[in-house]
């Protein structure tokens, strides 16, 4: 299948560009060498090496386990495959709420250690001191509205956000404070699409919806939800373009078979 891209490289520039032309933005995460180098290769514009981690790589119930240390090493994983795409790194629950400084450390750290493009940080008003001291040393910054899996206690439920007036104008009036604020996109989580659309031609940035309808810049996804690697979160938003646990389980079955039957290895597979 052809590249539908016709950008060597992505970068926060390109992806304006993009907005401007009207052209899709594709995302997806990734957490490791293998998969970033195949997605990578494959064309998407955007890898976000997301929290999600503590979720699909770490088998936590939340992203709010996941340390830096552990998204530093997962980014760096990451950055060793990636030639094209615009790499994104989830600041992690901890590192960066209530203090601007900790949390202008805390991206410095991702950015030396790992080599990557940019961070990602989730909330509003309350995080714009911190995103505004992040850009000041001159990283870019990817913003985070709508449902926040970081502020998962404090919803108590991953239902849709931003469905009454009162917290759908917080929205709207957030996303327009970290455009001013300096970052380069919003990604909009679980939102309304007339939401979503709206804040979107509102934005001269760029937007990125996950469970926010078609009106956005562009869509991710969770690279192992995508693929059928996990089958438990079954959100409406999500599509699932291949059903991998059952091809890697039947391959697995097939493998333990030919070594109980002395099929594996026959004479061409041994020296």
């Amino acid at each position: 299948m052809e590249k539908l891209s016709v950008y060597p490289k992505i970068t926060t520039h390109v992806l304006q560009e993009m907005k401007l032309k009207g052209e899709k933005i594709a995302m997806l995460t990734a957490y490791d060498y293998t998969m970033a180098g195949l997605i990578d290769e494959a064309g998407i514009d955007v890898i976000l090496v997301g929290d999600s981690a503590s979720n699909v790589m770490a088998g936590h119930k939340t992203t709010l386990p996941i340390t830096l240390n552990e998204m530093i090493y997962h980014a760096s994983s990451v950055m060793r495959a990636v030639t094209r795409a615009l790499v994104v790194v989830d600041l992690p629950f901890g590192t960066y709420q209530g203090d601007s400084l900790e949390a202008l450390h805390s991206a410095i750290r991702i950015m030396k250690e790992s080599g990557a493009n940019a961070i990602k940080m989730e909330g509003g008003k309350e995080i714009v001191q911190s995103v505004k001291r992040i850009l000041s040393a001159g990283i870019p910054v990817l913003g985070h509205l709508g449902l926040t899996p970081q502020s998962i206690h404090k919803f108590g439920t991953y239902v849709v956000r931003a469905t009454e007036a009162d917290e759908a104008k917080k929205l709207e009036s957030d996303a327009k404070l970290l455009e001013e604020a300096g970052c380069f996109g919003v990604v909009l989580e679980k939102i309304p699409a007339a939401l979503g659309a709206k804040v979107t031609h509102k934005l001269k940035i760029p937007t990125i919806g996950i469970g926010a309808g078609s009106g956005v810049d562009g869509q991710v996804l969770v690279l192992h939800d995508m693929l059928g690697l996990t089958q438990k979160f079954s959100p409406r938003f999500l599509r699932r373009y291949n059903n991998l646990s059952e091809e890697i389980k039947g391959s697995v079955q097939t493998y333990i078979s030919d070594i109980k039957t002395l099929n594996f290895p026959n004479e061409r597979e041994q020296y």
